[in-house]
């Protein structure tokens, strides 16, 4: 028992002497956070598009919408759009049951996104869509051909954000800061979509402007531990 009792207490010794030495090697740091914003007007856009049909026989259904789908597509290439800038995104082809009439329907349903970098040509193209069949319009995303430059200007905003927030602190403190230690990127990108609609409720008026980019926010967020001096 006085062996253990011993052991313990060098043991317990051991630890205290390594976390003092631990603590007197911390080097002394202070975390913040930073965000760079900028606010710019779009200039491209990705529009979602759908065409949805339904009916009681599943290969009617299809070839219906198939048929619309190559007419969309037609129109796409007819407006000079490249390849790389319209997807296929979903094809569905459904059964559902109605219990009160008892008897099932099928809907066929596929999805289109497409790259529009010109915005002055998004009235004539929602037009020629919706007389090509799309009647869906699942959003709208807006975004800068800059999309890159800007997001690194942000960057570079969020640190000089931290570093200012570091100095009030420090100054505070009667101390400087030091080097960076450690930098953790917090960024989420977000751009927000234009709400669903159905294409029918479209504008038949071709000079009538039913679109309003305004400013997207191009954001980054930091977190940057500084050395205290």
């Amino acid at each position: 028992m006085k062996k253990l009792a011993a052991f313990l207490i060098v043991l317990s010794c051991t630890v205290a002497t390594a976390q003092d030495i631990k603590q007197q090697n911390q080097q002394p740091a202070i975390t913040v956070s930073g965000e760079g914003k900028i606010m710019v007007q779009p200039d491209q856009a990705d529009i979602t598009i759908g065409v949805t049909n339904t009916g009681a026989d599943a290969a009617e259904v299809k070839k219906a919408n198939d048929a619309t789908i190559d007419k969309v597509i037609k129109f796409l290439k007819s407006q000079d759009l490249k390849k790389e800038d319209y997807q296929t995104q979903r094809v569905n082809l459904n059964r559902n049951y109605d219990y009160n009439k008892k008897k099932y329907s099928y809907v066929a349903a596929q999805t289109i996104v497409i790259h529009l970098k010109d915005l002055s040509k998004y009235e004539s193209l929602m037009m020629g869509l919706t007389d090509a069949g799309v009647n869906n319009i699942d959003g709208v995303s807006f975004k800068s051909s800059k999309q890159e430059q800007l997001e690194s200007e942000a960057r570079v905003k969020a640190v000089a954000d931290a570093r200012k927030k570091a100095m009030d602190y420090t100054n505070a403190l009667g101390q400087k800061v030091g080097k960076a230690i450690t930098v953790t990127d917090n960024t989420q990108t977000y751009n927000p979509p234009m709400y669903r609609m159905a294409a029918m409720e479209m504008s038949a008026d071709k000079q009538q402007e039913t679109l309003a980019p305004g400013e997207i926010t191009i954001t980054a967020n930091v977190t940057i531990s500084f050395s205290l001096e």
